[in-house]
């Protein structure tokens, strides 16, 4: 039977974990153990965190959307119950661009909620 010289997949994969420990403190970076372990860590927060950030960028949406309205005397759940009734299907991302870039697109959609409400 012959010599097989191992290590070289091994080494392979050491080395990408360490790429990606890269900047971690202590043994977290050049240990083999703890620098798994805080990869593995890393990755779960980072996929928590993407989730996460979805969820507070609506409710930023919702506060824009909620800003823009008042000053024509409409609450934001009166808005969007307004849209509903009107058939007017706009996310929240689009409804705040509207507001924000160009307010008086915004408006005519305000108008035409209480044109629904009235």
């Amino acid at each position: 039977m012959s010599r097989v010289k191992r290590g070289i997949v091994t080494k392979k994969r050491h080395k990408r974990l360490f790429k990606q420990a890269k900047g971690f403190w202590g043994q977290r970076k050049n240990v083999y153990r703890r620098a798994k372990e805080t990869v593995l860590r890393a990755m779960a927060y980072a996929f928590k965190g993407r989730k996460q950030k979805k969820r507070s960028m609506r409710g930023l949406f919702i506060v824009r959307i909620s800003a823009a309205v008042r000053p024509f005397n409409l609450s934001y759940n009166a808005f969007i119950h307004g849209l509903k009734k009107a058939n007017i299907v706009l996310d929240r991302k689009m409804l705040s661009q509207l507001a924000i870039a160009q307010p008086v697109v915004f408006e005519k959609l305000v108008d035409i909620v209480r044109a629904q409400n009235a």
